[in-house]
């Protein structure tokens, strides 16, 4: 989807609800920021101005918007176009690291995470904003009965994943999760768990 008309379609739920959890999220980032599928940069004008955001994105055309939003805020963002699931940085590079809406559309999220793991320092922060698997019994019915269709349609977002469930078994601690949006969005904010000291 051409980065205008993706902007467009999300206008009205970033009104209504997402600007607020976004912003209210990235006042907790710390640091040296990175930042996955940042898309065409919602977030990167909601940053404070103590941190220093690298985002990475597959799409070109996104990260060029994403780039045009971080001059016009005056935000000195980093853009790089750069997967997840193999990020180019070392052993722990970043204090931080946030992903919104983004884990839904990660082929492999379980290899994205050990990446995430590897780049975080281990006294880092994982903070995500994901549309979820529903976590209501009548949320949990209507993502089940749409992703099908919905997958078919647009072949990337999976509207039925159990992101918190997958974080944790990636090694981390679920220090605060938040149920929004009648249960269909999930804030969760995670710290890496120490591996065994190995003598």
């Amino acid at each position: 989807m051409e980065p205008h008309h993706y902007d467009r379609g999300m206008r009205l739920l970033e009104r209504l609800s997402l600007e607020r959890l976004r912003r209210g999220l990235l006042r907790e980032a710390r640091g040296a920021v990175l930042e996955l599928g940042t898309g065409t940069g919602a977030n990167l004008p909601l940053y404070g101005r103590d941190v220093q955001v690298t985002a990475i994105d597959v799409r070109p055309g996104h990260l060029a918007a994403a780039g045009r939003k971080a001059r016009r805020a005056g935000m000195a963002a980093t853009v790089v176009c750069a997967n997840a699931q193999d990020l180019p940085y070392a052993d722990a590079a970043f204090d931080t690291v946030v992903g919104t809406l983004v884990f839904c559309s990660i082929d492999r999220p379980e290899a994205a995470l050990a990446e995430v793991r590897r780049v975080l320092r281990p006294d880092g922060r994982l903070l995500l904003l994901e549309h979820v698997r529903g976590l209501t019994p009548w949320s949990r019915r209507l993502t089940d009965w749409l992703h099908p269709l919905w997958f078919a349609l647009q072949g990337e977002c999976r509207l039925n994943r159990e992101t918190a469930a997958t974080v944790a078994a990636a090694g981390f601690h679920l220090d605060h999760t938040a149920s929004h949006g009648r249960g269909l969005l999930q804030i969760i904010r995670a710290t890496p768990i120490a591996e065994p000291h190995r003598p």
